[in-house]
């Protein structure tokens, strides 16, 4: 009785090792198959939306994004009397340059009067623009852009643009802004007092166009 129930406990375990190498060299096969082909799909996916996600930024890139098609052959350089000058002074000479204006090659020394007597930057050449659109409609040979010094008998004349923006600028600052003229309205009360406030309007929208 112990012989037959011996070998049919032998007869058992020799079926289930069987079945658990068969199962072993079925499965293990297929399972190694379907994770070959995931990764090779994972990976084609990936490389798709990266190109499409590319793609999408060359059309619309996003804020703070740089794209480039390519390396370019050659880099951009800035020469090196812009990059030494002052950003100020060629916002000023490509404003004036935009209205042809023969003012324009002194937007340096304007700059540089500017700083001499605290004034801002960008406010003669605004009241030019005001009074002769930058200095094409003025009195022959005066080289008055400003409508400096009218009086009965005409207007003040200068020796060269050089000594217009030297006389104006010294005068904003000791005529006006010393003695409290201190907005555009307020020098435009004693600068043309006729006005109706468009040579304020004026001079404040040309300001703003050189920010």
């Amino acid at each position: 009785m112990e012989s037959t129930d011996f070998s049919r406990d032998e007869n058992i375990g020799f079926w289930k090792n069987l079945i658990l190498v068969t199962a072993f060299f079925v499965v293990t096969p297929l399972t190694l198959g379907i994770s070959l082909y995931s990764l090779f799909s994972f990976k084609t996916n990936t490389t798709a939306r990266e190109v499409l996600s590319t793609a999408n930024l060359i059309v619309s890139p996003q804020s703070g994004i740089k794209v480039y098609a390519s390396l370019p052959t050659k880099f951009p350089t800035v020469s090196e009397q812009i990059s030494s000058s002052d950003a100020r002074s060629e916002i000023l000479r490509q404003y004036m340059e935009n209205y042809g204006s023969p003012l324009a090659p002194y937007s340096e020394l304007i700059v540089q009067t500017a700083d001499k007597y605290s004034l801002d930057f960008r406010l003669i050449t605004a009241i030019a623009q005001q009074e002769s659109n930058i200095c094409k409609i003025i009195p022959p040979g005066s080289y008055n852009c400003w409508g400096w010094g009218i009086h009965s008998n005409g207007s003040l004349g200068f020796k060269s643009f050089g000594e217009g923006i030297e006389e104006v600028s010294r005068g904003l600052r000791t005529d006006y802004l010393n003695k409290g003229y201190s907005t555009i309205d307020e020098i435009m009360a004693k600068y043309t007092p006729l006005s109706n406030g468009s040579w304020a309007n004026g001079v404040n929208e040309f300001m703003t166009e050189m920010e």
